[in-house]
């Protein structure tokens, strides 16, 4: 990893605080994207001179928009894009622009930062883009109506249908990225404790914490898929804790893939690919 530049989404902490540990130790220049808080600078300091920060609330997209900017405007090439950062509010909440939080963040804000970079990552390519699932995909359905906020809410729901259309946009986005050098791949981490339990009540919080694995051990598969030089050409691939793995049966399909993709165009506001 000497000499690449990788962004990672909520990499002050979590799984993200110890993927960017891990691919700085292996050379990377690790930009974290996150807000602006107190967590951010202590991740920064404990994670040195290899790091440095970008502003962003993932709930908003004018943010996304701005971090994009920022990237673009501080950095000559991006190599890796870690879509990573993601949200389980236990209760029903809506981003800036009235999307159903987790459909917002966990998906669409990732879709836009993607669109942004891929012109960038395709002209400095080899490069990657990997998004970060969980094997609870396997349990969701795409409801486009849900994606507004307002409606009857159920949190696991909510994290399964978004989960799912990471793996459908990562499969999706691999397709449409055959030509190019740039690969896209999605991972299920484990059963991580980590900050997105952070708003269930304590107890669950606590039997969770007894039972899932560390950051550590999630964060291996997205420092595999970022640095293995193995799988520099990988693509459209799912793998569940390093382990390549079948994905649901329904993310093979196309049609569901193109609706989504088209979707969250309009969601985000544009009107075409930018890549």
């Amino acid at each position: 990893m000497q000499g690449k530049k990788v962004l990672i989404t909520g990499g002050n902490s979590g799984i993200g605080l110890e993927t960017a540990k891990a691919l700085i130790a292996q050379g990377a220049e690790v930009i974290v994207a996150s807000r602006d808080t107190r967590k951010s600078q202590d991740a920064l300091s404990l994670l040195g001179e290899g790091a440095s920060h970008l502003s962003v609330d993932l709930s908003d997209l004018d943010s996304v928009r701005s971090l994009a900017t920022a990237y673009l405007e501080q950095h000559d090439r991006l190599d890796v894009l870690i879509n990573n950062a993601g949200v389980f509010p236990a209760t029903a909440q809506a981003t800036k622009q009235g999307f159903e939080m987790q459909i917002g963040v966990n998906h669409l804000s990732h879709f836009l930062l993607t669109q942004l970079l891929l012109p960038l990552m395709i002209e400095t390519g080899p490069s990657r883009v990997i998004t970060v699932s969980s094997m609870l995909h396997h349990k969701g359905q795409i409801d486009f109506e849900s994606f507004a906020s307002g409606g009857r809410y159920s949190a696991q729901k909510a994290y399964g249908q978004s989960k799912l259309a990471n793996v459908l946009f990562a499969f999706e986005l691999a397709e449409r990225l055959k030509q190019t050098a740039v690969t896209s791949n999605v991972l299920h981490p484990g059963g991580v404790a980590t900050d997105i339990v952070r708003d269930m009540p304590w107890i669950v919080r606590k039997l969770l914490g007894l039972i899932f694995i560390s950051p550590e051990e999630g964060a291996k598969t997205s420092i595999m898929l970022a640095a293995d030089p193995e799988l520099e050409t990988t693509s459209g691939a799912y793998y569940d804790q390093c382990k390549l793995k079948p994905a649901a049966a329904i993310s093979a399909d196309a049609g569901l893939r193109s609706k989504l993709w088209d979707h969250s165009l309009s969601a985000v506001n544009l009107s075409q690919d930018l890549f």
